[in-house]
């Protein structure tokens, strides 16, 4: 594909070490014509197979608490163009997303400031048809009416990458056709390893209490999901009903062995969540149940 042929859009991958899975996101977005690979100094061949792939590199350093990696490369990195997408390095673009994309960000007068793209988990090695979705995410959008919430004030020991932080949109936003898939739990082991510092960044934020409760029409859905979860936070056995909602409520029983594990992962999530906030009061002089 020429250079002419290409899509003007700009893509965001923030990446660590992310050598196994790189090559593959960057193919599926190498129609477009600005791509940036935002790493936090991988020592695998990340940073040389970006640059194999022809996306440009950027090094981000963390200062432990704000800016995060996206929100960082939103406000700082020179984008080419008015419309940027955010793809994770173990997320896949479909083929056919080019010609949608394209159809939005070459209409200057086009009415819709950003787009919801539903995404498919793979979970060691099967697709989840009914757990986890579908899973909207505001992912497309004019790079400069979007940036992350922040939920925490402290540092939430997560990483340096936003975790369950959402983009809140200055403007309308619509759903894409396309979706994408998510390759996130190759294994146990990496959902143990991502959900040990995810419950980390739960515990902070839910003794903060940092929810933000905003009104604005492009963040209703975010807002429905917060408000049930500050309900459900106040109810006993967590993680047994957190093994209920995914096993039964999500249908996880429809996609079989696979399904049971990914709910009983979820149970050790929520337990852990549980138990580092009240670790966390504890160790702040601020008793409470969690």
């Amino acid at each position: 594909m020429t250079d002419a042929q290409k899509v003007s859009l700009s893509v965001i991958l923030p990446v660590k070490n992310e050598a196994a899975n790189l090559a593959r996101a960057l193919a599926s977005v190498e129609w477009a014509d600005d791509i940036w690979v935002v790493d936090s100094q991988s020592t695998d061949q990340t940073v040389e197979i970006a640059r194999e792939r022809g996306a440009q590199v950027a090094q981000f350093d963390f200062n432990g608490v704000w800016p995060k990696k996206k929100n960082w490369a939103l406000e700082n990195l020179p984008l080419k163009n008015e419309w940027v997408l955010l793809l994770d390095a173990d997320e896949v673009m479909p083929a056919a997303s080019s010609e949608e994309i394209a159809a939005i960000v070459s209409d200057p007068q086009h009415p819709v400031d950003g787009y919801w793209i539903n995404r498919r988990f793979c979970f060691m090695g099967k697709w989840m048809r009914h757990a986890y979705y579908p899973n909207w995410n505001l992912r497309l959008f004019r790079h400069r009416k979007g940036r992350f919430e922040r939920l925490a004030t402290g540092n939430t020991r997560s990483g340096d990458n936003e975790v369950h932080e959402h983009v809140l949109l200055d403007g309308s936003s619509g759903r894409l056709k396309a979706e994408m898939d998510h390759f996130p739990f190759p294994d146990v082991e990496t959902f143990i390893e991502k959900h040990n510092r995810y419950s980390n960044w739960e515990a902070e934020v839910a003794y903060e209490q940092g929810h933000r409760r905003e009104t604005r029409k492009s963040e209703e859905q975010i807002n429905r999901k917060r408000r049930l979860k500050r309900w459900a936070a106040r109810l006993p056995f967590r993680p047994f009903l957190r093994f209920l909602w995914v096993y039964i409520g999500q249908r996880a029983i429809l996609d079989g062995r696979e399904g049971y594990y990914f709910a009983r992962l979820h149970a050790i999530y929520e337990a852990l969540s549980v138990m580092k906030l009240y670790e966390l009061r504890k160790q702040r002089g601020r008793q409470g149940h969690g």
